[in-house]
């Protein structure tokens, strides 16, 4: 059975697909709308942010094992 088939029993189904495009075009505008508005000191801020070094030893270095530090 294909599946159209499923569809054709359920009413309005062929309004389902434009909500969710228009849903899916709706998240990408608002992302697209805070990421133009937003401070530019605050985009420089997290584009440093994993190459600073004032974070702690442990929760920095997550890639040694356990084992290595003897």
């Amino acid at each position: 059975m294909k599946f159209t088939n499923y569809l054709s029993g359920i009413e309005n189904a062929s309004q389902y697909p434009m909500f969710s495009l228009m849903v899916f075009f709706a998240f990408f505008i608002i992302l697209i709308f805070f990421v133009v508005r937003m401070k530019k000191s605050t985009i420089s801020m997290l584009k440093h942010l994993p190459l600073q070094d004032d974070m702690p030893v442990s929760e920095k270095d997550h890639s040694k094992p356990l084992n290595d530090q003897q």
